[in-house]
């Protein structure tokens, strides 16, 4: 169940070709803050979800972040995103985590 929101905000968003990211990175930073931010909490520190910190993504690496994000994890709240955003918007959402700097 996704927050209409994140429809609205992601909605216009087409898939990237592989290996490309078409989308504006603040749409995307904004989609974290706003949408992933509902459940990892607005300074994604933590909330219903775990925290997107640097600190804690360390126990993952990039790949398998990434493959949360598209696939979701079943029997939790955390939804599939695969329909709404390409594989290297993911890895640009990973990257940015991992790094601490999202726009």
């Amino acid at each position: 169940m996704w927050p209409s929101l994140a429809l609205a905000s992601v909605g216009a968003m087409a898939p990237a070709a592989a290996g490309e990211t078409n989308s504006d990175p603040a749409r995307l930073a904004n989609l974290v803050r706003q949408d992933c931010g509902s459940c990892h909490g607005l300074t994604l520190k933590g909330g219903l979800g775990k925290p997107l910190t640097p600190d804690h993504l360390r126990a993952w690496n990039r790949e398998q972040l990434v493959s949360i994000i598209l696939d979701g994890v079943p029997g939790t709240p955390m939804p599939p995103w695969r329909p709404l955003l390409s594989e290297p918007e993911a890895r640009w959402i990973v990257d940015r985590l991992q790094q601490g700097n999202l726009p």
